[in-house]
């Protein structure tokens, strides 16, 4: 698997993670089998949340992919925390080492290797996010830092008091859902493209040597489902296929190697729990696509060029 480092840090990250949202979707033997093959596909990173499942997420993975040591030191574990479902998000130092704790107790480990903010807080205190990485790095329960959908000026004010670099932004990424792609291309334009949503934040991420990680990969707009094989998006899904068999990649893998033709070094987290489609975007890690065809791609999605 080709890896990459992940932000500006020494962590070397594979660039396909798997997004174990689902996770709970499979019985434990399913859940046991299906990480063991993400592992031996060389998907050694693992991203979770305390509110995917409620915390069964973590659960499950704990009990499918027993935590000894020599498994421990093999995989790469992401956490997140900061939003209390259905009530508020809490950013406070409290919530943060509390959050911690029970993510830390339920995947059964003594430390996350990287913790994200997972959504931004409006009464957010930087120096309490500060005081409260500066404590968990201290007491070795994180290893690195990171903010999860949030912009450029978020993560700057977060910055300013955080000692620790922010390494990741995970963003909600694909070929359809790229308005952070199109603002760029069209820039000084009135069409609908050229709205800026999220703060020329792949420019700044890629200034920063922040990684993006891309969530949600093969989804379309407004949680409408996957674009893959979706009869509304037929030129999309064609123009996939005819690369596909360039490459000998199916439509998830040529959706894959869009977004990892990117410069800014875009990291993949799939939150797939089919091991033949894993193993399709995997291949696709060792594609790199012509300029002709990531243009193909966009233009095939309903994107326009200036």
């Amino acid at each position: 698997m080709k890896t990459m480092r992940l932000g500006c840090s020494t962590l070397e990250v594979p660039v396909i993670g798997l997004g174990c949202m689902r996770l709970t979707g499979l019985s434990r033997q399913e859940a046991h089998q299906y990480l063991n093959t993400c592992l031996d596909l060389g998907v050694n990173f693992f991203d979770h949340a305390d509110i995917y499942g409620g915390g069964q997420c973590e659960e499950l993975f704990a009990q499918a992919l027993p935590m000894h040591a020599d498994a421990r030191e093999k995989i790469i574990l992401q956490s997140k925390c900061g939003i209390v479902p259905g009530v508020m998000f809490d950013q406070s130092k409290e919530h943060i080492l509390a959050s911690v704790d029970g993510i830390l107790k339920r995947l059964n480990t003594e430390y996350l290797d990287v913790l994200l903010l997972h959504r931004p807080d409006a009464l957010v205190e930087p120096e309490e996010v500060a005081a409260a990485f500066d404590q968990l790095q201290a007491t070795g329960k994180v290893r690195h830092f990171g903010v999860s959908n949030q912009r450029p000026a978020r993560i700057a004010l977060l910055q300013k008091y955080v000692r620790q670099p922010l390494l990741a932004n995970q963003m909600q990424l694909s070929i359809p859902v790229s308005n952070m792609i199109a603002a760029g291309l069209e820039a000084n334009m009135t069409s609908d493209g050229a709205i800026d949503r999220d703060g020329d934040v792949l420019d700044y991420c890629q200034l920063h040597n922040i990684t993006i990680q891309a969530w949600s990969p093969y989804q379309q707009k407004e949680w409408k489902g996957t674009f893959i094989d979706n009869p509304e998006y037929a030129a999309l899904n064609q123009a996939m296929a005819e690369i596909g068999e360039e490459y000998g990649l199916g439509k998830t893998g040529v959706a894959t190697a869009w977004l990892l033709r990117h410069p800014a070094g875009i990291q993949v987290l799939p939150g797939t729990m089919n091991a033949d489609r894993m193993k399709d975007i995997v291949r696709a890690a060792e594609v790199t696509l012509t300029r002709p065809e990531w243009y193909r791609l966009y233009l095939a999605a309903g994107h326009i060029l200036p």
